[in-house]
């Protein structure tokens, strides 16, 4: 039984304290102890936001009395020795995306979780961001009709300088992230969240900026989905210029897009903006009080992901004394995970083949 104020630990001291202490504090978790590598920066951290214990062993955070949650935020390639043994002390679980470096270990994380009874979610906080939350109630609610057509673009110049510093499993393909890993692991989940399951993708992954990197910083996927839907993924973090950023979705009836939090409508009666809905409403950015590193801390230094990870981890807190709950949006599990880690493994084999590949079922 969860307390008043349930106990959690963070495993992470970049996005871990940026976002997920924060967010766990604002849906009313009481963060007792912050778990990283470097014994300097984690009680550097910890004594900064106010948390009693910055350790370097799980294992000893997992022994304070009264822990409840673990929400992990480290580099993917960690994310399974973590993420079980949490579980195996019998932990509800918050697991950041990339879920895993392939859908057999996604899959051993989700078989031990469903076995132990314990509650794990998946960190895809942007199914919670207002735009994309408007946006897919509305597709669910057949304001454009039947799906056709999606398209999702999304050039940025954020890593188009080989100067830029970024966290190691964003350049070593070996540790599960890239370009691919990193931002389009969130594309795969709005689509499969709002047009359906990918059954097939065609791919390709490369380099645009002057990094010598083992991983991608730019993608393009076409996909199908099992309802119908032919779609386009690309996106580059290594593009000069300004941001170039489409949402869009064509319907039997009309065509649906997405500006940041506002979502609008094109069909025969003309074209309007959406209206939103308290409950899908966000509380204005709070940014961290931390310095920026590197290119991925720049990324959250805005405080924009604070908002949809409180409602998050507000699924979490509910679910914990209720595993009946339901949100809407409804929040990613790590049954998710699977099935996005499919998605990926799917793009990389057909980048690697020069093929159409068929997306590994996981239900």
């Amino acid at each position: 039984m969860a307390t008043s104020q349930p106990k959690a630990v963070v495993v992470g001291t970049g996005f871990g304290v940026l976002t997920h202490l924060r967010a766990l504090r604002a849906a009313g978790f009481e963060v007792v102890a912050l778990v990283g590598r470097d014994p300097q920066r984690t009680a550097q951290r910890a004594a900064k936001a106010g948390v009693p214990h910055g350790l370097t062993s799980l294992a000893a955070a997992l022994a304070l009395p009264g822990v409840e949650v673990v929400s992990v935020a480290t580099p993917p390639h960690t994310h399974a020795a973590l993420v079980l043994e949490a579980i195996a002390a019998g932990k509800h679980v918050v697991c950041e995306k990339p879920f895993a470096r392939d859908v057999a270990e996604a899959r051993r994380m989700q078989q031990a979780a469903e076995a132990a009874g314990v509650v794990h979610l998946l960190g895809t906080e942007f199914r919670f961001a207002t735009g994309q939350a408007v946006a897919t109630r509305a597709v669910h609610a057949g304001l454009i009709g039947e799906p056709r057509l999606a398209t999702f673009l999304l050039q940025v110049p954020m890593l188009a300088d080989a100067s830029t510093e970024v966290p190691t499993w964003w350049s070593d393909a070996s540790q599960g992230g890239g370009w691919l890993g990193a931002y389009a692991s969130h594309v795969i989940d709005l689509t499969r969240h709002m047009l359906g399951e990918i059954t097939g993708v065609s791919a390709a992954l490369g380099l645009v900026s002057e990094h010598r990197w083992t991983a991608e910083d730019t993608y393009t996927v076409h996909f199908r989905t099992r309802n119908g839907v032919d779609g386009v993924m690309q996106s580059s973090a290594g593009t000069w210029g300004p941001p170039v950023f489409c949402s869009r979705i064509a319907g039997t009836r009309g065509t649906l897009w997405i500006e940041g939090d506002a979502v609008y409508v094109a069909d025969r009666s003309g074209q309007r903006q959406l209206d939103v809905p308290e409950d899908l409403r966000n509380p204005p950015p709070v940014p961290p009080d931390f310095e920026p590193v590197t290119a991925y801390d720049m990324m959250h230094t805005m405080g924009t992901d604070l908002g949809p990870f409180t409602k998050l981890f507000n699924v979490l807190r509910a679910r914990m004394t209720d595993r009946t709950a339901v949100s809407d949006p409804a929040a990613a599990t790590f049954a998710d995970g699977v099935a996005i880690q499919a998605v990926m493994d799917a793009i990389r084999r057909s980048h690697s083949e020069r093929a159409w590949v068929a997306v590994e079922s996981v239900a």
